[in-house]
């Protein structure tokens, strides 16, 4: 390698990284406007990039579970953990609904809304609550990792864990396995880390050039939505969270989470944001591995703010746009059944639409209507779901970072350093 490509990529690497990802935003955007013929080219470098997080998605939940539960070594402090944790994800599930529901009822961007032209969309059979509770024991581990079933890979991680702990010294060795393979797979993600910039590129140039601009016309209100209900969600329950709940100042937080919200957006997909979530934790917030290899995996799981704010807002478009007419138990119900579809709902892009049918159901729309409301939403759904995705990975972090001060696992000085970008 020459003297000259050596240095490039010195110059190259010493960017941060969300100032990468940034600039491959704005030249993937460029590039879908202004040369949509380009755009299918690179479109490998996305499908790529995509194919690297989620395969790296499955272990790393199982290994960093496993690793973050026998690094505790008390078990009565691991259930402080987890009952913190999922308090808190579900006050911030509750809140992030709440808020999908009031933006909707202020703007009404359901109203209006031609769903005449659209195509139904077939959603398949929705899972109850029971069903889902039930799945959380797998019948198979190795067709759950093989899956990415995320509820069942967290049972077994967390068992397994608590195992290695209550064997003692006959445990050790596991105990140091894992913790190898945590370290390993750390080190793994931040060499993936650094294609980032490439995949955002080529993510952005081909859903610009497929679906253009119009995505903000067609859907201008519901898009809008989206964005001031995300907003809401970060800054305000986020931020309050990190203020009042940890005692902390607010600005750090924000700073030091930018490249793991830049990897949200670009993705559209919590669990593809974990590794990158993982990196920032420890790094640019002092949260000790115990805690965010632990809490980090479990919210990418059930830490939805943005779906469960998505779920509520839609919910509402669609009555609007149906001509439904909701008693106030109605909001009610909807609020409930968000709630529990978005702690149900898979960490893959457009998931949340497919939940959708649950919280309609509850509230009389049939399944050939939700279909319709589906088929119209469904082909701008990316741009929307990168937006909310934010939120979700927000969150996520910000419980963590809770979670974390509560316990004592979060190292004050180097969250403080955070101050410039």
């Amino acid at each position: 390698m020459s003297a000259q490509r050596k240095h490039f990529l010195r110059n190259w690497v010493a960017i941060p990284l969300w100032k990468r990802v940034v600039f491959g935003l704005v030249l993937g955007l460029l590039v879908g406007l202004a040369w949509p013929d380009a755009a299918p080219k690179v479109a490998f470098l996305g499908e790529v990039f995509v194919r690297l997080i989620k395969m790296l998605v499955a272990p790393i939940v199982f290994v960093t579970i496993t690793a973050g539960v026998t690094s505790l070594g008390d078990p009565k402090r691991l259930g402080s953990l987890g009952v913190r944790t999922i308090v808190l994800f579900l006050c911030t599930t509750v809140l992030a609904v709440s808020i999908g529901i009031a933006v909707a009822m202020l703007l009404h961007p359901g109203v209006g809304a031609n769903l005449g032209s659209a195509s139904p969309t077939a959603l398949g059979a929705t899972k109850t609550v029971g069903e889902q509770l039930i799945g959380i024991v797998p019948l198979n581990v190795v067709e759950a990792l093989a899956k990415g079933d995320m509820l069942a890979i967290i049972f077994v991680a967390i068992l397994l864990g608590v195992g290695a702990i209550a064997a003692g010294e006959a445990g050790r060795p596991l105990v140091a396995l894992f913790q190898s393979a945590s370290a390993t797979m750390l080190r793994v993600v931040a060499i993936v880390m650094e294609v980032t910039p490439f995949g955002v590129f080529a993510l952005i140039a081909n859903s610009v050039a497929t679906n253009g601009t119009a995505v903000f016309v067609n859907v201008g209100w519901l898009a809008l939505c989206v964005v001031l209900g995300s907003a809401l969600q970060v800054l305000l329950v986020h931020g309050l969270l990190i203020r009042v709940a940890a005692r902390l100042p607010v600005r750090p937080f924000f700073r030091g989470i930018v490249d793991a919200l830049m990897v949200a957006f670009s993705t559209a997909s919590s669990s593809a944001t974990l590794p990158v979530a993982m990196r920032v934790a420890g790094e640019n917030l002092g949260i000790n591995k115990p805690v965010f290899m632990t809490v980090l995996p479990l919210g990418a799981a059930i830490g939805k703010d943005g779906t469960a704010m998505y779920v509520g807002l839609l919910s509402l478009f669609s009555v609007q746009a149906l001509g439904v007419d909701l008693a106030p138990a109605g909001y009610l119900l909807v609020l409930l059944t968000a709630t529990l579809a978005a702690f149900g709902t898979a960490p893959v892009p457009s998931a949340s639409l497919f939940m959708l049918a649950a919280v309609l159901a509850a509230v009389g729309v049939p399944a050939e209507q939700t279909a319709l409301v589906v088929g119209f939403v469904l082909p701008f759904d990316r741009l929307l779901d990168m937006t909310r995705t934010v939120a979700s990975a927000s969150a996520n972090l910000a419980v963590t970072t809770t979670v974390a001060r509560m316990e004592g696992e979060l190292e004050e000085a180097t969250y403080r350093a955070r101050t410039e970008l």
